[in-house]
């Protein structure tokens, strides 16, 4: 109840403090390339329950059937001028905060796949299953341990250990340790295509 609290007051007063910002954005996005602002995919949340995550969108329109699909590499030319920038800096979770107040969501958690991907909900083990027992975050522990150099596995891994250990202060301890992440723009893409062979 608590953690649910400060969700909701957090997300409320950094939406109206922020709302400058979010017009910036999605004016930058409408002016760089054709499509909407928002990018809007279903994701899997809490207990397996199916929602449409919001972020700022990053890709050119339809992104998901041209190309490597839902994979994504550095240099990769889906990705806008304005996406870069947004990618690097995370500016594109920022939009997450809807899904917080909406209730779909939560600051720290583990991050919510896709419902196929990288598998379906039905074939999580019953110790990866764990994972859904809280509500999906705009930053968890496995964000602060690799992000997207990290393997599916290893996410999950570090997503059940956050929900064995979750607590108030752990979840300051990962949010301070995003910070420092975004700042840094570690990890922000998978392995880069120029270094596959």
């Amino acid at each position: 109840m608590i953690k649910r609290f400060v969700d909701i007051v957090v997300s409320i007063v950094s939406m109206i403090l922020l709302l400058p910002l979010f017009l910036m954005i999605a004016f930058a996005i409408k002016i760089d390339s054709k499509g909407p602002v928002f990018f809007k995919q279903e994701r899997l949340g809490k207990n397996g329950k199916v929602f449409k995550i919001i972020k700022f969108r990053t890709m050119v329109d339809n992104a998901e059937q041209k190309g490597s699909g839902l994979s994504t590499f550095e240099g990769d030319p889906r990705v806008t001028r304005v996406g870069e920038m947004l990618r690097k800096t995370s500016l594109d979770e920022i939009s997450q905060l809807i899904n917080i107040l909406i209730g779909d969501m939560s600051l720290v958690g583990p991050r919510p796949p896709v419902p196929f991907h990288p598998r379906k909900y039905e074939e999580y083990s019953d110790h990866q299953v764990l994972r859904f027992k809280v509500r999906p975050g705009i930053t968890g522990l496995a964000q602060i341990m690799g992000r997207n150099s990290l393997t599916w596995d290893e996410r999950i891994e570090y997503d059940v250990e956050y929900v064995q250990n979750v607590s108030l202060l752990l979840d300051i301890k990962i949010i301070l340790l995003t910070i420092v992440k975004v700042f840094k723009s570690e990890n922000i893409h998978g392995p880069s295509r120029r270094k596959r062979k």
